[in-house]
């Protein structure tokens, strides 16, 4: 499960992540609630979660080409730094009593603008740690160290916010950039397994997506993880609706909530660390019931129901996320790898600009149930009609058999079928 730690470089990567993923969640939850404090509105949630993706969307595949052409470990020192400083003017305009709604939204578009490069430059960055052997396993532990920051993260900044105001917890996301600086200057560059970087060319974004276009096993997992972002992970909307308007529990219950998403993706993340393989098959059934869950949650008439499901739906939620990046990774030359995963993030946080206000919206006009069950249910057909899509590519069809002792519904090779018929 742990194997890639073994690694010199890829420690000192993941202990500084860690400690900024922890200041980016405290900075994440506090953001949102500071928003709906000042604004009493899910739409200017939304919003601010559209202006924080935004670029991503706009800008995303510019970003891989940027990775694929410098060195990744330079641009990380880069990409680190403009973020802390993102995190500092937050904190101060906060502390200072003069932070305002437009202030937040002009902080989440500048993460967003360094993100662009951030996201695929950390991505591909991965392999030159640990090597082809170990991609799948550090990618499966770069979101189990995401996922337990999360658990860190909401408890301190709700206690924060909630004790003293949001602004330290702004404070403490800029001061938890030096950790991963401090890693970044202390690897062996000796010991990384460099990727030859592209000369600067014409056509190199159209290279990079007649790519993807030509692969069936890339473009169904990003096409999947592209619904599951815009539709299904507008969590911040729901999760703070949920809280505030349906169970009237305040920043402590948006906590929890969040705390309860982290242990979920947390536990679906070091599941997916155990696994050998990435099966995309395991990718579309594991989406479906992501979708089916949070129709389910959407209209849990108790607060232990809603509790309940927010567990599982976390560890969907990840199993998506950590098995379509891993088969992608896997499935891509080095040399586009920077380019590949910058569509991959592209469609994944990029949507978001397009479903935060969307859902935040549906949220404000009809209710919050509504909005998530509306999410849920586009998730879940998505991923059949991709389930589809990835067995029709690799020459598969699918197979009823009710009778008693069998497997009821599997997917097999149209030759067996074809055989067995004679």
């Amino acid at each position: 499960m742990f194997s890639s730690l073994r690694i010199r470089n890829y420690r000192l990567f993941a202990t500084g992540a860690v400690v900024s993923n922890t200041g980016t969640w405290m900075a994440r939850i506090t953001q949102d609630w500071l928003v709906l404090s000042l604004t009493g509105s899910s739409a200017a949630v939304g919003i601010t979660t559209a202006m924080q993706f935004l670029p991503m969307l706009l800008l995303g595949l510019y970003g891989g080409v940027i990775a694929d052409r410098f060195a990744k470990r330079n641009l990380l020192f880069l990409t680190q730094g403009a973020m802390s400083l993102s995190g500092l003017f937050l904190a101060a305009l906060t502390l200072s009593g003069h932070v305002q709604v437009w202030h937040v939204y002009f902080a989440a578009f500048f993460t967003g603008l360094v993100t662009v490069v951030d996201n695929p430059t950390r991505q591909s960055f991965v392999s030159e740690m640990v090597g082809p052997d170990q991609v799948r396993n550090a990618v499966s532990l770069n979101s189990a160290n995401f996922q337990s920051a999360r658990l860190i993260g909401p408890a301190v900044a709700s206690a924060l916010t909630a004790a003293v105001g949001p602004g330290w917890a702004f404070l403490a996301n800029g001061l938890s950039f030096l950790a991963p600086l401090t890693g970044l200057m202390l690897m062996r560059t000796a010991e990384l397994h460099h990727t030859p970087r592209k000369p600067r060319g014409k056509g190199q974004l159209r290279e990079g997506l007649n790519y993807v276009s030509k692969n069936p096993e890339l473009i169904w997992p990003i096409v999947l993880v592209g619904f599951i972002g815009t539709f299904g992970f507008n969590f911040p909307i729901w999760l703070s609706a949920f809280a505030d308007d349906i169970f009237h529990g305040g920043v402590g219950m948006y906590g929890l909530f969040n705390t309860l998403m982290a242990i979920g993706s947390l536990a679906g993340a070091l599941l997916a660390a155990r696994r050998g393989t990435s099966r995309l098959r395991l990718l579309a059934g594991a989406a479906v019931a992501f979708g089916v869950l949070q129709i389910v949650a959407a209209f849990a008439p108790e607060l232990w129901m809603f509790v309940a499901l927010i567990v599982p739906i976390g560890i969907l939620g990840l199993t998506v996320n950590v098995t379509a990046n891993s088969s992608v990774q896997m499935a891509t030359d080095p040399e586009m790898r920077g380019r590949v995963m910058s569509l991959f993030m592209m469609v994944f946080t990029g949507g978001t600009p397009l479903g935060g206000p969307l859902f935040g919206w549906l949220a404000d006009a009809y209710g919050v149930r509504i909005s998530m069950a509306v999410g849920g249910l586009v998730c879940a057909v998505a991923a059949v009609g991709v389930g589809l899509m990835l067995a029709r590519a690799a020459d598969l069809r699918l197979k009823v058999d009710l009778r008693r002792g069998r497997q009821h519904v599997q997917f097999v090779p149209r030759e067996r079928e074809l055989a067995t018929a004679a």
